[in-house]
Order: C-alpha cells, then sequence, then structure tokens
C-alpha cells in the first residue's frame, strides 16, 4: 500500500499529492535536495531526458522507500512513496503511467508562459490507476522474478552505518510516551494533511499556545492587577455593550410560507429589475472546452460521453503507441507457470457444500467492507443476507475457496443491482419528441427536472447537461424555478450567459435563461416555460427547482404539484457521492414525493471527484428504489460529466 504520491516541479512546488498515511515534509525535502539540488547521490538528475521509473535507482530514508519519475521538458518529478517492509512491484508501472496521464492531461497549461496556477483535478485519474494496477498484481501472484534496484541512501544514513528501526507495534503505539524538547525535530512526523499539498505557513493545530495552568505564562502582578478592576470601569464597559446591542442590526422576521414580513418593507426581489438579456454581464474570457476530452461523437453525429475508466485507457494506449517500446520478458514459462501453480493452492476449499455456520464469519467481514466504501447499512446488511441465502446448500469448485466463492457472487449481486433495466439513451428520446416519427404526433419540448436537497449541486450539474446537449446541437430553454434561495437566479444567469458565449464560439445549439424573479410558485412558472418553449422551437427545456430537506413534509408536499403542472419527461435526483446513510432516506422520500403514478427517473451523483473509492451511495441510492445512475458529476467544470461504467464501480467496490 501506497504512503504517499506527490507531483512537483525541479524546484519543489508542488504541483498535486495525495496521502494515504502522515508523512513527515522533511521526507520529500530531503528527497528534492539530495538528487536534485545538492546531487550527492545521484550526479546529473536534472541534465538526463525524459527518464521511466525502472531507469532510476530508489532513494531510502528512515524506514521509506521512495521511486520516482521525470519529465525534462516541464521539469516534473514525479514521486510515490512506500515503508521499505512492503515490496510493490506495480510502483514503477504507477509512475510511468501518471507522468503519462498527468502530462497528456495538463501539460499545455503547465507549457503557458507566465503561468502561475494549475487546475488538477487529478483524483479520478489516480484512484483508477492504483485500483487496477493493484487488482492486476493481486491476479499475477509475483510469477515474475523480483527485481533489485540499486538503491540511494540520504546521506545521513551512512553515518551511522545501522538500518532503520522497525515500526512500532500497533498496540503499543497508544501507550508510547513522547519525549517534549524545545528543538525541532526532522524525525517528528506532523499531523496529516491527505490530499494537499505541505503548507507552507503553520496551520492552528501547529501554533503553540501557554498552558491553562497555575501562573499560565502571566505574572503575579498582572494577574492581581486584572482582578482588581474598578468598579466604575466595569460599569462603563456594561453601558457600552448594551449600546452596542441596541444598535445591531435588526433581524429579519420570516413567515409560515418562508417569506418576508411586509413590516420589513425591505425588497428582496434583486433581479426584478434585472433584463432578461444575458450579454451585458461581463465576465472574464471563458476558456475553449476540449470536447474530445469529455467524450466521442458517432458517426450519426451524436456527441456521447466518455466513462472514466476509457478516458484513462485511451491516454495510456496513445502514449504507447507513440513510445512502441517493448520490454523484454524477465521470467520464463517454467517460472511463471510455478507461480500461478503455488497461488492456486492457497485457501482451497475444494468440493465443499456451504452451511450458515460456515458463511456468517466471511458475510460479516463483508458488511464491514460494503460500510467502509460508504454503503449504507440498510443496504450492506440487505445484500448480504442475499447473498447467504444464495450460498447456503451450494458446493465450491475444485480450487474454490469461501472467501472466493462469496466475493464472486456479492460481484455478481452488484452489477445486477446497478445495471438498468431500462434505457438511458436521452439523446434517443429527445429525438422521439421533438422529432416524431408519426404525423399525429405533434412536435414539443423534451424537459427535464432537476431535484434534490439543499447543497448538492443540482444548479452546477444543470450546467453540465446543458452543455453536454449543446454539443448535440440541441436549443435549449433554462427555467429558474428556485425561487427561495438567494442568488438562485442569479447563479443561473452567470452560467446561461458562460455557455451562450461556449456556444457562439464552437457554433453549437442555442440557449437562453426563463426567469420570473422570487416568491412567485415554481409549478406556474415551469409551466409557463414549457409554454415559451413550445412556441420558440427550443428542443430541451431543463427546470431548476429548490432544494428541500427530505423529512420536511410541508416543502415535499409541493412536489406532486410540480410534477402534475409541469409534466416533465425525466426527473433526475441530484445526490451527492459523500452523503452516508442518509442517502436511503432521501432516494425514498423523493421517489414517493411525487405521487402515485410518478416517480423519479434518475440519479446524478455528484462530487465523484471526492470520495475515490467509497462509492457507496451508488448502491445505496439504487437498491433503495430500483431507479438507475444516469451521470457522474467529476469535476467544477463544464465538460465533467461521466457516464457510469458498472464493470467499474464493482471494482472500486470489491477491492
Amino acid at each position: 500500500m501506497l504512503d504517499g504520491f506527490e507531483i512537483l516541479t525541479t524546484s519543489g512546488v508542488v504541483l498535486w499529492s495525495k496521502s494515504y498515511a502522515p508523512l513527515s515534509s522533511s521526507l520529500i525535502n530531503g528527497f528534492v535536495k539530495d538528487v536534485f539540488i545538492e546531487e550527492k547521490v545521484l550526479p546529473g538528475a536534472i541534465a538526463t531526458d525524459d527518464t521511466a521509473a525502472a531507469q532510476n535507482p530508489s532513494y531510502k530514508k528512515d524506514k521509506y522507500t521512495l521511486r520516482w519519475a521525470s519529465v525534462k521538458d516541464l521539469g516534473l518529478v514525479f514521486v510515490a512513496v512506500y515503508q521499505s517492509l512492503l515490496h510493490l512491484s506495480w510502483v514503477d508501472k504507477l509512475l510511468d503511467n501518471i507522468r503519462i496521464l498527468f502530462v497528456d492531461l495538463y501539460g499545455d497549461q503547465i507549457k503557458k508562459p507566465h503561468s502561475s496556477v494549475v487546475e488538477c483535478d487529478f483524483d479520478g485519474y489516480f484512484d483508477q490507476q492504483v485500483r487496477e494496477l493493484e487488482g492486476s498484481a493481486e491476479k499475477v501472484s509475483q510469477r515474475a522474478p523480483q527485481i533489485v534496484h540499486d538503491t540511494l541512501s540520504s546521506p545521513s544514513d551512512f553515518d551511522g552505518g545501522n538500518e532503520a528501526p522497525p515500526p512500532p507495534m500497533p498496540g503499543l503505539l497508544s501507550s508510547q510516551k513522547k519525549p517534549t524538547s524545545a528543538t525541532t525535530s526532522t524525525d517528528v512526523t506532523p499531523t496529516s494533511t491527505p490530499d494537499t499539498s505541505r503548507p507552507v505557513t503553520p496551520s492552528n493545530g501547529h501554533l503553540l499556545s501557554a498552558k491553562p495552568g497555575r501562573g499560565g505564562g502571566v505574572s503575579r502582578r498582572a494577574r492581581k492587577a486584572a482582578s482588581s478592576t474598578p468598579a466604575s470601569a466595569v460599569s462603563e464597559l456594561k453601558s457600552k455593550d448594551k449600546s452596542i446591542q441596541a444598535k445591531a442590526k435588526k433581524m429579519r422576521r420570516w413567515d409560515a410560507d418562508g417569506l418576508a414580513d411586509d413590516v420589513d418593507e425591505v425588497p428582496l426581489d434583486y433581479s426584478a429589475t434585472s433584463d432578461v438579456d444575458l450579454r451585458p454581464i461581463s465576465s472574464p474570457d471563458i476558456e475553449t472546452v476540449d470536447m474530445a476530452a469529455s467524450g466521442t461523437r458517432t458517426g450519426k453525429g451524436q456527441y456521447i460521453l466518455k466513462d472514466l475508466d476509457d478516458e484513462v485507457h485511451s491516454i495510456l494506449q496513445n502514449a504507447n503507441g507513440k513510445q512502441a517500446k517493448t520490454t523484454p520478458s524477465t521470467g520464463g514459462v517454467v517460472s511463471s507457470g510455478l507461480g500461478a501453480i503455488s497461488g492456486l493452492f492457497r485457501n482451497v476449499v475444494g468440493g465443499k457444500v456451504l452451511t450458515k455456520k460456515d458463511l456468517e464469519g466471511p458475510m460479516k467481514g463483508m458488511e464491514e467492507h460494503l460500510l467502509k466504501k460508504n454503503v449504507a447499512r440498510e443496504a450492506a446488511v440487505r445484500l448480504c443476507e442475499g447473498v447467504e441465502r444464495e450460498l447456503i446448500g451450494a458446493k465450491t469448485g475444485s480450487f474454490e475457496s469461501i472467501q472466493n466463492r462469496i466475493q464472486s457472487s456479492m460481484s455478481s449481486t452488484l452489477r445486477k443491482i446497478l445495471t438498468p433495466t431500462t434505457s438511458l439513451d436521452i439523446l434517443s428520446s429527445i429525438h422521439r419528441v421533438t422529432s416524431p416519427t408519426n404525423p399525429l404526433q405533434a412536435r414539443r419540448p423534451y424537459t427535464i427536472s432537476i431535484v434534490g436537497v439543499n447543497g448538492v449541486g443540482k444548479s452546477t450539474s444543470l450546467s453540465k447537461l446543458a452543455f453536454f446537449l449543446l454539443q448535440n446541437n440541441f436549443r435549449i430553454l433554462i427555467a429558474a424555478c428556485d425561487t427561495f434561495r438567494s442568488g438562485a437566479v442569479e447563479q443561473l444567469r452567470v452560467h446561461a450567459s458562460r455557455l451562450r458565449e461556449l456556444s457562439d464560439r464552437e457554433g453549437l445549439g442555442r440557449i437562453e435563461l426563463y426567469e420570473k424573479g422570487y416568491g412567485k410558485d415554481a409549478s406556474h412558472i415551469a409551466r409557463d416555460a414549457i409554454a415559451y418553449a413550445s412556441q420558440q422551437d427550443f428542443d430541451v427545456v431543463l427546470i431548476d427547482t429548490a432544494g428541500r430537506r427530505h423529512n420536511d413534509a410541508r416543502l415535499m408536499s409541493s412536489l406532486e404539484k410540480f410534477a402534475d403542472l409541469a409534466k416533465p419527461d425525466k426527473i433526475l435526483m441530484v445526490g451527492e457521492a459523500l452523503v452516508g446513510t442518509d442517502s436511503v432516506k432521501q432516494a425514498q422520500a423523493f421517489n414517493q414525493a411525487f405521487g402515485a403514478k410518478r416517480g423519479i427517473d434518475g440519479f446524478v451523483i455528484s462530487k465523484c471527484d471526492t470520495v475515490g473509492e467509497m462509492v457507496g451511495v451508488l448502491v445505496s441510492m439504487v437498491h433503495a428504489t430500483g431507479v438507475p445512475v444516469v451521470f457522474l458529476g467529476v469535476g467544477q467544470h463544464y465538460g465533467d460529466l461521466r457516464t457510469v461504467n458498472v464493470g467499474s464501480v464493482v471494482g472500486l467496490l470489491m477491492s
């Protein structure tokens, strides 16, 4: 298991990092100093060409081993850190693949002159490669002989001549007392800061403060003066506090409907006087979006979104095709065959009929594993119970362990749950409505409504969906039906302005915003927007709604009226990947809020780039409702929308 991975420049600027365990900043700093600055252990490291990880010797310090690769033209160094006790045969391949991916994705930004900021949404690509290479290493089971690399040690390691002490026992870690010292030691491990670069300035947790004991760092005379404050000064301070409270801002009062009382006489609708025209908004130049990075165009002209695995594999295949390098195999047929056979006979229970007692312990472990992947407990328990009922009385294969049989059955169950039973081709559905083949069927716009709880990213997901539809040359009308949250209309106005500029630049479809301000009925605004779209020949109407708590009966009750008046073709619920057990209740509440004859049609899971392998919320929501996941949000740009790869999600959950 890796302890950390960093992408930095040869001058020491960290562009991207990921930490799995607390690491001292002196580890990377010492590596940069010894290898690249002072060249104590590898003379001429800067002057060499682009080097693969296998060509560079290891750098060892304390109990860690550092493997690295470099890119000369961009001045980049890729460093992987892991404990020296471990043998990770796939680290070199990881470094080479990450080097290719990072340069392909962000090389143009780094090459720009005077560039000071590089936007790196690289977590998803890195996690995909770690997952894939770890899985392949487990399957190979070290068939090839181990390659011993030349090791480099820091100059401090040559003084004592002794190896680093072994790590402490886990049970004794908390009981050991750490000595305190006034001087700073390079061996002290700082507080863990996962997934962020090393801080330049100390945080609040690293600041020293006086102990609150006797004296507390204050002299006896000062404490005596503080305790003998005159009564006149105390009364003066109280009078000042009263005057400040009297001049404080008066709190606004709200009625039962969520509107301000008329007593305040303060207008809250700041959008009433604004013009619907979106062009007067002044904004910085918008960068061109690379459409090939987020999808592909078919022979019929349709733009299809990629999933994350396809994107990573295409980048690596292109890079391998350019290099056209072949590496000779180091292991023969005999050695690889022996490795396969030795791995085959591990933990083998052949031809055993499984009983409830045999499955009790492994199923408990599987349940805990799913909980760690952010699967809701209710969903995890039901999944394990279903797999247990399926396996009781079953017979294992000739060379199959109980654990492998459980994992295989769970993977199959997860695939069945996540695989949609209905078509998710939104483009075909839009074409059937906007271009009907039946002459008796009138043309009308296709309506999609976005719902969800507060703060999950509904407006951002709507703008990503609008950009995807613009790439398919649809004419889109955005209906601003969030008439409650302050700034909701202005947010959509900015998104529509940016998307209009992108569509005009790229020659794509047309987009417009339909708004009626705040404090009005959202259902009537949606109905009027659909009527306006029919008159103005729009293809798609995207309806934004107000966020609401799923346990608020009064707010949820208005969704049934909204569905009756607007009659949307698709209702997509946005759920964030960060939510845990509450995801089941949210999905069930929204699915039942539209009445007995209507429910949600799909999920859009946002913020998937922030959770890594913990994608259990997909299983929780789908298992609770039977509604499929349509899109995944993997970033904050308009092109950061992906479709679901069921095999990839199952691989993440079972890794």
